[in-house]
C-alpha cells in the first residue's frame, strides 16, 4: 500500500524588496561566517556572492587565463576515487573530461596528490618528494601513479580554458619511502595514549634519511633526516613495529592537534616536525612553488587534525602573501564527527579556512540507514553548513568513506539522490561531488554511479539561484523553492521524500501563474500548473527527488530526460 505524505506550508514569504545595496554593504563589512537569514521561510544567498568573489579573485591574482562563462554557482568535484585507474593515464583523462565537467557545471576540481610517492603505483598519500610532480626518475620511474608533470600542467591549463579551476592535494603530515635508515634515540609510547612513554630512550634505526638522488638539489636543497621528524612506527634494527617518539632538544609531539589517543600528532610513516625551522621554510617555499609551477588555484590539505594548527595557519597566510592573493581557496580534511572540534579549528586558525562537513556526511549515512524513521528536518543538525556556511565544503562521500577504505561509512545508494539535492540545490555551503558517484567506484567492492547525477549538477548550474523558500513541516518530506535571480530567472522547486510518495504545496510567485512545470529528472510524470495565487502542489515518488522547472525554461534541452 502506498502512503501519501501531505506536506505543505501555507505561510507566506515576505514581500520582495531591493537588497542589492544592503548585500554589498554586508559582504564588505561582516565576518565571513555570517549569513543573513530572514525570520520567515526564505534565505538570501549571501554565501554565493562571497564564494564568487573568492574564486574569481583566486583566478585573477594567480594570473590564470580568464575563465569563460563561469556560472555564479560554484561546484567542486573530487576528481578521483581510491581505485581510479592509475598507470599514468589520470591527468590525460582529466584533461579530456574537463570540457564535459565545465559544461555540466563543475567549476573546480580537487586532484589527487600530484607529488612523488614511495611507488609509482601508489595513490600518493605515502608522500616521498613534494618537489617531484612526475619529472624525475625516482621510486620506480618518472611518472607518478597519475601521470607526468608535463601532463599535469597541460591538464590544469586545459581545464582552466573549460572553466574548471584545480586544487592541489597537499600531504604535509608525513613522509614515506626514505632512502636510508638512521640511528637515533627514541622511546616507545602507548598507542592509545601517545603522551605515555612505555620504555626508556634507546637507539633505533628508523627510515628517516631522504636524499632525493633523482632530483638532486633542483627546486629544494633540503635533505631530510631524523631531526626533521617527531616519530616513526618501525625500528629496522630490532625489527619491531611500534610508535616511537624521536628524542632531541625541545622535540615533542605537536600540541595543537586532535586530542584523540591522548595526542594524535602521529598518524603514519615518518611524522614531520612542523616546529623545525628548516621544515617550515621548505614547506612554505613548496606551497608557493607548486601553485606557480602547476597553475593550480588552491589547496586541499590532508589529515590536518594530525598537523600542528599553528603551522597550517602560518602556511596559508605565507602562501597567500607570496602569491599576492589573500583569498586563495584552502580547505582542510579534519575528519571528526564533532561540530565543536571543527568550529574550534576554524575559529583559532587565524585566517579564513574551509573544512569538509564531516558531521553532514554522517547525518546522510544515518538517514540512509534508518529510512523513513529518520526525521529529515534534523538533517542539518550539528553540521558546519548550518553553523558556519561560508566555511563549509559539503559532501556525500569521498575516497576514505568508500567501501573497503579506512573510514568506510558509505552512504546508502538509495539515499544519495536526496543527499545530492540537499547539497547542490540549496543556498549554503560549497558542494563537492565525489568522482565515484559520477563515474562509479572500482576495487573489490565496485559501486555504480548515482543515477543522473549530472542532471543534479546541471540543475544547480542553471536554476538554483535567488531566495530559498523552505517548506519543512513533515519529518519525511522536504520541499523548497529557489526563486531565481536577474541572470537566472527560471528558478526551481524541489521536493524529496525518504518515506512514501509525497508532495508539497509551495509558492513560486504570482508572476508565474498559469505556467506548466515538469520534473526535469523525468522521475515524476505529469505536469504542475501554477495557480493564480502563485502556489502549486509539487509531488515526488517514494524515497526519491523531483526537481520541478518551467517546461520551457532556458537550457531544458541539456538534460537527459524530461
Amino acid at each position: 500500500m502506498v502512503t501519501t505524505l501531505r506536506c505543505f506550508d501555507e505561510q507566506t514569504a515576505s514581500d520582495s524588496f531591493n537588497i542589492s545595496t544592503f548585500i554589498l554593504h554586508l559582504v564588505l563589512s561582516t565576518p565571513l561566517h555570517l549569513v543573513l537569514s530572514s525570520p520567515s521561510s526564505f534565505v538570501l544567498p549571501i554565501h554565493s556572492l562571497l564564494l564568487t568573489q573568492w574564486s574569481a579573485t583566486a583566478t585573477e591574482e594567480l594570473s590564470h587565463p580568464e575563465i569563460k562563462s563561469v556560472p555564479a554557482n560554484f561546484t567542486m568535484i573530487q576528481y578521483f576515487e581510491w581505485y581510479a585507474e592509475g598507470n599514468g593515464v589520470h591527468w590525460k583523462k582529466f584533461s579530456k573530461e574537463s570540457k564535459r565537467l565545465g559544461d555540466m557545471g563543475i567549476t573546480a576540481a580537487w586532484l589527487p596528490p600530484p607529488t612523488c610517492a614511495s611507488s609509482t603505483e601508489s595513490t600518493g598519500y605515502d608522500i616521498y618528494d613534494l618537489y617531484d610532480l612526475g619529472e624525475f626518475d625516482q621510486k620506480g620511474g618518472q611518472r607518478t601513479h597519475w601521470g607526468t608533470k608535463e601532463e599535469l600542467v597541460s591538464a590544469i591549463e586545459t581545464a582552466k580554458g573549460n572553466g574548471v579551476l584545480t586544487y592541489i592535494d597537499a600531504v604535509l603530515n608525513h613522509k614515506a619511502g626514505a632512502d636510508k635508515t638512521e640511528t637515533f634515540q627514541a622511546t616507545e609510547v602507548d598507542s592509545n595514549d601517545r603522551n605515555k612513554e612505555i620504555t626508556d630512550a634507546y637507539d633505533i634505526d628508523g627510515w628517516t634519511g631522504f636524499s632525493f638522488p633523482g632530483r638532486g638539489d633542483k627546486y629544494s636543497k633540503l635533505k631530510w633526516n631524523f631531526n626533521h621528524f617527531t616519530g616513526v612506527d618501525w625500528d629496522d634494527k630490532g625489527k619491531k613495529k611500534s610508535i616511537f617518539k624521536i628524542h632531541g632538544d625541545g622535540k615533542t609531539w605537536a600540541k595543537s592537534v586532535s586530542g584523540e589517543n591522548g595526542n594524535y600528532d602521529y598518524l603514519m610513516f615518518a611524522d614531520i616536525d612542523h616546529h623545525h625551522p628548516e621544515v617550515i621554510e621548505d614547506l612554505n617555499n613548496w606551497g608557493t612553488w607548486i601553485l606557480k609551477e602547476s597553475g593550480a588555484a588552491g589547496f586541499r590539505f590532508d589529515a590536518i587534525k594530525h598537523i600542528d594548527r599553528e603551522f597550517i595557519g602560518q602556511f596559508v597566510k605565507h602562501v597567500r602573501k607570496e602569491i599576492g592573493n589573500d583569498k586563495l581557496f584552502c580547505v582542510g580534511e579534519f575528519w571528526e564527527d564533532s561540530l565543536g572540534s571543527l568550529e574550534n579549528y576554524v575559529d583559532t586558525l587565524g585566517t579564513q579556512f574551509s573544512v569538509f562537513d564531516c558531521p553532514l556526511h554522517y547525518n546522510f549515512k544515518e538517514a540512509g540507514e534508518r529510512g523513513a524513521e529518520f526525521d529529515m528536518r534534523q538533517i542539518w543538525d550539528g553540521t558546519i553548513v548550518q553553523s558556519r556556511p561560508i566555511d563549509a565544503v559539503t559532501l556525500v562521500d569521498n575516497h576514505d568513506t568508500q567501501r573497503g577504505q579506512s573510514l568506510e561509512s558509505w552512504v546508502n545508494p538509495q539515499f544519495k539522490p536526496l543527499a545530492y539535492a540537499l547539497i547542490l540545490l540549496r543556498v549554503d555551503g560549497y558542494p563537492c561531488v565525489f568522482y565515484g558517484d559520477l563515474y562509479g567506484c572500482g576495487g573489490d567492492n565496485p559501486q555504480e554511479p548515482v543515477t543522473q547525477l549530472e542532471d543534479f549538477i546541471r540543475a544547480r548550474k542553471w536554476y538554483a539561484y535567488g531566495e530559498l523558500r523552505d517548506y519543512s513541516d513533515h519529518q519525511n518530506c522536504l520541499g523548497w523553492v529557489r526563486m531565481g535571480d536577474e541572470e537566472h530567472p527560471d528558478g526551481c522547486a524541489v521536493v524529496l521524500s525518504n518515506g512514501g510518495d509525497g508532495f508539497k504545496r509551495m509558492e513560486v510567485g504570482k508572476e508565474r501563474a498559469g505556467q506548466k512545470w515538469t520534473d526535469l529528472l523525468g522521475w515524476k510524470q505529469g505536469e504542475v500548473v501554477i495557480g493564480e495565487d502563485g502556489w502549486a502542489e509539487f509531488p515526488c515518488n517514494a524515497v526519491s527527488v523531483s526537481i520541478w522547472v518551467k517546461e520551457d525554461a532556458k537550457f531544458r534541452d541539456t538534460f537527459k530526460k524530461d
